[in-house]
């Protein structure tokens, strides 16, 4: 079997991505509780996330949100990661701002270490997308599309997306 040029460079995107996820999902997380969800998003599933952004970016005069899914459109996949918002259970912690767990979750708070285990999962992926030689960009336009169609499911509140690109020329770069 022979394969050439875009063919086996859409494979190796592919690749890439479920090994993006794989890095993900092995980053170091805080009491090694996991809370991390991950997509790849392909063909429609990626045209539907950057109609989204776009359509987001129309309906509030964004015009990060247009740029964004142009290079959505641009992409071959994107990586969405994202995570539940779920308290640690730590004692005297209130690093979300109030008194403990009990009192975050009763008025919809959000645990700082759900978000820091978010950011070292998303720093871990990109590592590993940078060290595949892909081309990738952290988007937090397309993890607010991702969440607004609630693709990750209703339990994830924080969401980034990780459009990726094998051509000439970065996508991401010389953007208007």
């Amino acid at each position: 079997m022979l394969k050439k040029g875009t063919a086996a460079e859409q494979e190796g995107i592919l690749n890439a991505a479920n090994l993006i996820c794989i890095a993900a999902r092995t980053a170091p997380k805080a009491r090694g509780l996991d809370n991390i969800i991950t997509a790849v998003l392909t063909g429609t599933d990626k045209d539907k996330l950057a109609l989204k952004m776009k359509s987001i970016g129309r309906n509030n005069n964004n015009k990060t949100f247009l740029r964004d899914s142009g290079n959505i459109n641009r992409s071959q996949a994107v990586v969405i990661i994202g995570t539940k918002i779920k308290p640690l259970e730590l004692r005297l912690c209130g690093f979300c701002g109030f008194k403990d767990c009990a009192e975050m979750e009763k008025n919809s708070g959000t645990c700082i270490f759900n978000s820091g285990d978010l950011g070292i999962a998303i720093g871990s992926a990109v590592s590993t997308a940078a060290a595949l030689k892909v081309d990738n960009r952290i988007m937090y336009t397309a993890g607010y599309a991702a969440l607004k169609m609630n693709l990750l499911g209703k339990n994830v509140r924080i969401a980034y997306g990780i459009p990726l690109s094998a051509t000439g020329k970065n996508i991401f770069f010389d953007r208007k």
